[in-house]
């Protein structure tokens, strides 16, 4: 499809970078290390969580340290951190939520969460209560699965010039680290908001995650072209041309797929073209609400249901 056809947006491109990072209470979570990273939390055996092996994966450095388990009736959480080569001068923070395993009684599927700009792991279960809308997933019956989060920083899900390349930090190292929790890599879906939206249909559309099962995509931040603008999000043209998601929907054909935007978000209109160009049927659509946590959150319960039916 020729994506110069298509209806090029009022507002300014700037103004679409700024919005991928807008929501409610999002704070970066990475920070810098000028020498050894410190211990960070990490699991420990003995929880009543899914089974956790005596160590991960070696491009994984669990630290030691006591886990953060929060249960609930259902659903347990634990975070934890690790040292990604491909992260080098911060500690690469995640976050799990699992369905305690006497209900599970199974492999689970899983699906990791990418945040948008500014945020971090945390907005999965801060922000957005992922678990306990999980909860109410599971209470209404719906198919048990893990939704995971890790750090990516702002480098929009993909190799930069700086050297980082957190698309390869979580294809690499966090999917064979949640392997090794326990999870089924070959039933994974990916979700995200805003950068981590674009994120995931990049990711998606990349095929490097073989057991990909689903994507969704809540208030993507998704372009048709380039412009200066934009630099925060691509380092250049080329890097653009290799990242542009418009020209890599035809991979998404066999996918299923549900994205979702806000009526009254200035994405919009954008959203719209990259959605009328997907092949196949595209779920999800368009709802009152904004680019922040609180349309994100409303919208959720039916991601996770989503995904809950893809995945099991």
């Amino acid at each position: 499809m020729d994506q110069s056809s298509f209806p090029r947006p009022s507002f300014p491109r700037r103004r679409m970078l700024q919005l991928a990072g807008i929501a409610a209470g999002l704070t970066a979570a990475t920070s810098a290390c000028t020498g050894p990273p410190p211990p960070v939390p990490g699991p420990t055996a003995g929880t009543t969580t899914a089974a956790i092996p005596p160590a991960p994966p070696a491009s994984v450095q669990p630290s030691t340290g006591p886990t953060s388990t929060v249960p609930t009736s259902a659903v347990s959480t634990r975070t934890g951190g690790f040292v990604s080569r491909f992260r080098p001068a911060v500690i690469t923070h995640w976050s799990l939520a699992v369905p305690l395993p006497e209900q599970a009684n199974q492999l689970l599927p899983v699906a990791v969460f990418l945040h948008g700009r500014g945020g971090s792991n945390e907005v999965l279960l801060r922000d957005l209560a992922a678990d306990r809308a999980l909860q109410r997933h599971l209470d209404d019956g719906g198919p048990p699965f893990a939704v995971a989060a890790v750090d990516g920083g702002d480098s929009w899900w993909h190799a930069r010039a700086d050297g980082s390349d957190t698309q390869s930090m979580l294809a690499e190292e966090f999917l064979p680290f949640l392997g090794e929790q326990g999870l089924d890599l070959g039933k994974v879906g990916i979700f995200g908001t805003s950068m981590g939206g674009f994120g995931a249909l990049l990711l998606a559309s990349r095929g490097r995650v073989s057991g990909l099962r689903a994507v969704a995509a809540m208030s993507p931040a998704v372009w048709s072209s380039y412009e200066e603008g934009m630099q925060g999000a691509f380092d250049g043209p080329a890097d653009f041309g290799a990242n542009n998601v418009f020209a890599l929907r035809p991979r998404l054909a066999a996918i299923p797929k549900r994205i979702d935007c806000g009526s009254g978000d200035d994405l919009a209109s954008t959203v719209r073209q990259y959605r009328s160009g997907l092949p196949g049927r595209v779920g999800g659509g368009f709802r009152p609400g904004g680019h922040d946590a609180l349309y994100w959150r409303s919208v959720l319960p039916d991601v996770l249901d989503f995904l809950g039916r893809s995945l099991g």
